[in-house]
């Protein structure tokens, strides 16, 4: 069967600094060496894609000999940590950018959802954009008129769709920038995780749409997170980066489970500080760690310690909102183990300083031996509105403690492990 996209040797080169693509007089090498047909002479240099070290070149290769074919109907997961190259992988294939060097061949009409506003004229209103986009794509007026209700149905903007989106909150831009990509039967639906924006609720109607336009209509489906459960139940197969290079291609489950165990436990990232605090003008942060409450420290932990995640969030911008802070925990096979959040709502306003230290307490025999890592963290407001999220922030190891007692004394199975459960035995009823 012919693939409907086909990556093959795929890489792009940066220059670091504020020009992006060299000098005039590199531009004239280029030329004089491709003119004399040899290779292009900054092609030899350029340093891996290592956000986390200090390199020796001006150049840095974003990708580099990135090969891989995707079959019609078929829901690719693309994950990796921050700067592996996931989204420059999209821009290439949503030609945005061209790479640097290789081939990629698609076949279809390609529909984009990269970041915040993406194809939308922010003086146009939402209608006029709709039919811009669907312009863009090759349909006919009158198609993208007989989509046109679906698609602002679906946004939810329907308010809001004859006033200029450079109005619309980040949310909003989202909602219609996914309805109409989603809905203007592109045969390739690229996904970047800008669905993170939007609220819980939107975000599962926007898988709901994605599994739905892949099973039902034949349709492939490119979606980039960091959420590895959407990532499970979404995607048939999964590709994995790891600083810009290609590192695995398998099912969904089995790209997580090597993301997990190679990329994640490899930094052994239990106490995670940057100097520049992710986030964004709402939030930023500072730091998360995981401790060891017996010995105060983040060296090792078993099943018989508990252990306590310890974060600080430094508050920006927030109004008289009533937040709480989720915490999503999975295993090294992606697999959701909890959720929790604050028991209660509670109020910036109240606090004397912008910053949350915040400390959630797991008893000890909760989890079972294994790897953990907290895969979301979110900033919530109104037990739905996401404000910042912050995703594969930690990662820590449980080993199995020195437990008392006779039976069995191997790893258990599953991945909770309560001790203190209470059973009732007797004859009668």
């Amino acid at each position: 069967m012919t693939p409907i996209i086909s990556v093959s040797n795929v890489s792009k080169q940066y220059r670091l600094g504020e020009v992006g693509t060299g000098s005039f007089q590199q531009d004239l090498n280029r030329w004089w060496h491709k003119l004399r047909g040899k290779e292009d002479p900054y092609l030899q240099v350029g340093d891996t894609n290592d956000r986390s070290t200090r390199g020796h070149s001006d150049y840095i290769w974003a990708l580099q000999h990135i090969n891989f074919e995707v079959q019609q109907g078929e829901v690719l997961g693309i994950i990796g940590r921050n700067g592996a190259g996931k989204s420059t992988l999209l821009k290439i294939l949503s030609r945005v950018t061209e790479p640097t060097t290789g081939r990629i061949a698609m076949r279809g009409r390609v529909a984009s959802l990269l970041e915040v506003g993406t194809g939308f004229h922010p003086d146009l209103t939402g209608r006029e954009n709709i039919y811009l986009n669907g312009a863009i794509l090759g349909m006919t007026k009158k198609e993208i008129t007989r989509k046109f209700d679906e698609i602002v149905d679906f946004a939810g903007v329907e308010r809001y769709i004859d006033t200029p989106v450079k109005r619309y909150s980040s949310g909003m831009h989202v909602r219609l920038g996914f309805a109409v990509a989603a809905h203007l039967e592109p045969e390739i639906l690229i996904v970047d995780e800008v669905l993170a924006v939007g609220d819980a609720e939107f975000q599962k109607k926007c898988l709901g749409k994605m599994k739905s336009v892949s099973t039902n209509e034949g349709r492939t489906v490119l979606f980039v997170s960091h959420n590895m459960e959407a990532v499970k139940n979404l995607c048939t197969t999964g590709l994995v980066l790891q600083n810009g290079t290609f590192s695995f291609h398998g099912s969904a489950l089995q790209a997580i489970e090597h993301y997990q165990r190679h990329n994640i436990v490899a930094s052994t990232n239990n106490h995670w500080s940057l100097p520049e605090a992710p986030g964004n003008l709402k939030a930023k942060l500072l730091s998360v760690s995981v401790v060891n409450p017996k010995t105060d420290d983040s060296s090792r932990f078993d099943t018989t310690t508990g252990f306590h995640i310890n974060c600080i969030i430094q508050l920006l911008d927030i109004d008289d909102e009533q937040l709480d802070i989720t915490i999503h925990l999975v295993d090294e096979k992606g697999i959701l183990v909890l959720v929790t959040s604050t028991a209660h709502f509670f109020e910036p306003k109240k606090f004397s300083s912008s910053e949350l230290h915040c400390k959630i307490e797991f008893p000890a025999n909760i989890l079972n031996e294994g790897i953990y890592s907290v895969s979301r963290l979110l900033l919530v407001k109104d037990r739905g509105t996401v404000i910042t999220e912050w995703n594969d922030t930690v990662t820590f190891e449980i080993e199995q403690g020195m437990e008392l007692g006779f039976g069995w004394q191997g790893q258990k199975e599953g991945v909770i492990r309560l001790s203190n459960i209470q059973w009732q035995i007797n004859t009668e009823k």
